[in-house]
């Protein structure tokens, strides 16, 4: 009689690499501010003037913005321009952004090892899509500098909302613009920070940027700059 057939051989239980624990994604989209985003950024800068310390100099409105940065001479790059953070968990389905002339949105996947609870989401969701909420922005407009012989972006503001710093949210944004000045020829990106805010700027050095030391930022504003109205 033959032997009987050994039995077959027991599989050791599959054990899943660190690597592929389950992942929370994030669907990222950078695109051109329009009007309708106007309360949203409205809140941002309000959101950005506590963080900074600084609300007692914050006298904007909705309408200024309305007025002011979208007006029809208003021409992206060109005079002050808005990029716009949204965030999802799903896919974006609108594509109606992908048309625009002037720039064509950034899209990008983030994993993240825990998801975000945003506790102000109702505040920040847009209407291009169920759950499509607004994140950040950042404010730049064109500068030019003598020495280079090259015009350049200077950036105003960035801001990304409590809840999704540390993500690499606030890089993207800056990477946008950075990337649009070379894609249009410019010399130079610049900005400033607050001394205090130690956190930033290591962000920026960590980017590439240099903090210079040795430059003092002058500003002329309210009374003393309407002084200069009345003079001849």
């Amino acid at each position: 009689m033959a032997a009987a057939a050994p039995p077959p051989p027991t599989e050791a239980p599959i054990t899943m690499p660190e690597t592929a624990l389950p992942r929370h994604p994030v669907f990222t989209r950078i695109r051109l501010a329009t009007p309708s985003d106007v309360p949203f950024i409205h809140k941002l800068m309000h959101q950005m003037a506590v963080f900074e310390r600084l609300t007692h100099l914050v006298t904007a409105t909705e309408s200024s913005y309305s007025s002011t940065l979208f007006t029809p001479d208003s021409k992206p790059f060109h005079s002050t321009t808005i990029f716009i953070l949204e965030v999802s968990q799903n896919p974006f389905t609108d594509t109606h952004f992908n048309n625009d002339p002037f720039y064509k949105p950034l899209t990008k996947v983030v994993n993240l090892d825990l998801p975000i609870n945003d506790p102000e989401k109702e505040l920040f969701r847009t209407q291009h899509g169920n759950d499509v909420f607004v994140a950040g922005f950042v404010l730049f407009f064109p500068n030019y500098s003598t020495f280079l012989g090259k015009s350049g972006f200077y950036v105003e503001d960035l801001f990304v909302r409590e809840c999704y710093r540390r993500k690499g949210f606030g890089k993207m944004l800056l990477t946008a613009v950075a990337k649009q000045a070379v894609k249009m020829g410019y010399g130079r990106v610049e900005w400033v920070v607050l001394d205090w805010n130690v956190n930033a700027i290591k962000f920026y050095e960590d980017m590439g940027a240099k903090v210079l030391q040795e430059w003092r930022l002058c500003r002329l504003t309210g009374e003393n700059l309407e002084a200069y109205g009345a003079t001849d």
